[in-house]
């Protein structure tokens, strides 16, 4: 696990700025309260890069004030699921090899394993019994929409969390790419 650097403080100032943006002005309204929510994105390649604390603390932070904002009020289980989220898209990226320009179909794979399986514990089990426990929401409206903020956040993560991460990769200098002339 990486220590909380200032590079890292900063990251998730800047990534949790980037999730209430992208949260709030880029989204497809799906169902009630859940859309397309492109800031998972986002959320793949900051984690990723930072690791599970600045993960964690963009989807939690970037999650309750893009929700105060838009609603007037955070709520709360959706905040944590979504730094829950962060927490497993860090897991799921090797950082050293990112930073070392490798993403390649191995690494691929294992990132959209790992976060299809993340995406359906949290937002399709998770935040919903989190919903009726706190809120006393109905069960039939908080699982529907948890299955329909799974799937689209597996779509999300799947392509755009994937392409930035891809798209990184390739702007770092593989290790042992330089010869020496």
């Amino acid at each position: 696990m990486k220590k909380l650097s200032v590079k890292s403080v900063v990251a998730t100032g800047i990534g949790a700025a980037l999730f209430v943006i992208v949260g709030l002005f880029i989204r497809i309204p799906l169902f009630p309260n859940t859309d397309i929510q492109l800031q998972y994105a986002v959320l793949s390649l900051f984690a990723g890069l930072f690791g599970p604390i600045p993960g964690f603390l963009i989807g939690f932070i970037g999650h309750t004030l893009k929700d105060s904002i838009a609603y007037g009020a955070p709520w709360w289980t959706w905040s944590i699921a979504s730094g829950l989220l962060g927490v497993v898209l860090a897991y799921a990226v090797n950082s050293t090899d990112l930073e070392n320009g490798i993403f390649g179909k191995s690494q691929i794979i294992r990132f959209n394993i790992i976060q299809i399986i993340g995406n359906i514990v949290i937002w399709s089990v998770l935040a919903p019994i989190g919903d009726i426990l706190i809120y006393s929401e109905p069960s039939n409206k908080v699982f529907t929409q948890g299955m329909i903020a799974s799937v689209s956040n597996i779509i999300t993560v799947g392509i755009g969390g994937t392409a930035l991460l891809v798209l990184y990769a390739k702007t770092r200098t593989k290790e042992g790419s330089l010869t020496k002339d």
